[in-house]
């Protein structure tokens, strides 16, 4: 194989009540790469397009994780990677993600498939850091496994994968602003009361079991946040009208997608998904903001190879 390119799906991470470790992959939103093999050895950017991105490869997410993958694994050959970028930096669905997975898939395939995909998750993570001053694995985990996924330990990157009940639809709301992770990961509180970490570890437990059972009432109500949406819904506008709307139209619950400002709801079938999404956006009409909304079911594969 002397060149691959590729999909990476968009992803929803923190999921209202797993700040840091529960996410879900996306369908249809999501960026291409093509990564080339090349004589000259290193890793070169040598296009972006949709995105004004820096090609420097050590100021880019997907040249970081490459590099750090590299350094592990070193290569003979080199590597040229284009970007192709349909998921905005700063719009709270894994854009830095999904290139920072894509180029430590892509390289991986190219050199014979050394590693495992969860594997990859830890040098996709230098990406990451770079782009939130983080290093978090809660979008890149269901980007590289698929479906939903949870990070049990960021440390020694204990990642399980969780099955998705298959009537299960997501909506997301962009509205066109930018909100930068490290910003809103910066007026987070950096304690909080023990009666309301104990609501979160219920959610979040109930979520999980929620999975399982396709019990869609449990999951109903364990998609509350009581620690992180309080402090970040101040930075989305009408954040709480638009999520209300998606209650009313029948979601199954409704929140802040990663760090915003996109707003993510789930919903038991397809059609229900469709009339929460008009529901937003007519949550929206008094705003002077364009906005972008998305029907995605759960994806189950993650990255996927489109040619080689």
């Amino acid at each position: 194989m002397e060149s691959v390119r590729i999909f990476c799906p968009a992803s929803v991470a923190n999921v209202s009540c797993g700040f840091d470790v529960l996410g879900f992959c996306l369908g249809p939103i999501g960026d291409e790469m093509v990564v080339h093999k090349s004589a000259k050895p290193g890793v070169r950017i040598t296009k972006i397009e949709g995105q004004n991105l820096p090609t420097d490869p050590n100021e880019n997410v997907a040249g970081v994780a490459a590099n750090a993958l590299l350094k592990d694994y070193p290569s003979s050959f080199g590597f040229d990677i284009e970007i192709y970028k349909k998921i905005k930096p700063g719009s709270g669905i894994g854009s830095s993600a999904a290139s920072a997975a894509g180029a430590v898939f892509a390289l991986n395939e190219l050199m014979g498939k050394p590693l495992t995909r969860k594997e990859l998750v830890q040098y996709a993570m230098a990406g990451e850091q770079l782009a939130s001053g983080a290093a978090h694995a809660d979008n890149l985990a269901p980007v590289l496994l698929g479906g939903f996924t949870l990070v049990r330990c960021n440390d020694t990157l204990d990642i399980i994968k969780l099955p998705s009940p298959k009537n299960l639809y997501a909506t997301l709301l962009h509205p066109k602003i930018e909100l930068k992770t490290a910003h809103a990961r910066a007026i987070l509180k950096k304690t909080i009361p023990l009666s309301k970490a104990i609501q979160q570890w219920g959610n979040l437990g109930a979520f999980v079991s929620a999975l399982y059972t396709e019990d869609y009432e449990l999951l109903s109500r364990a998609m509350v946040d009581k620690v992180i949406e309080p402090s970040r819904a101040m930075l989305i506008p009408e954040f709480e009208s638009i999520r209300e709307s998606a209650l009313k139209a029948g979601a199954l619950g409704s929140g802040i997608s990663g760090s915003g400002p996109s707003i993510y709801a789930l919903s038991e079938g397809k059609a229900r998904a469709e009339k929460v999404g008009e529901a937003m956006l007519k949550a929206t009409q008094n705003l002077d903001l364009k906005v972008d909304l998305h029907i995605s079911p759960i994806n189950p594969k993650g990255i996927t190879i489109l040619d080689s």
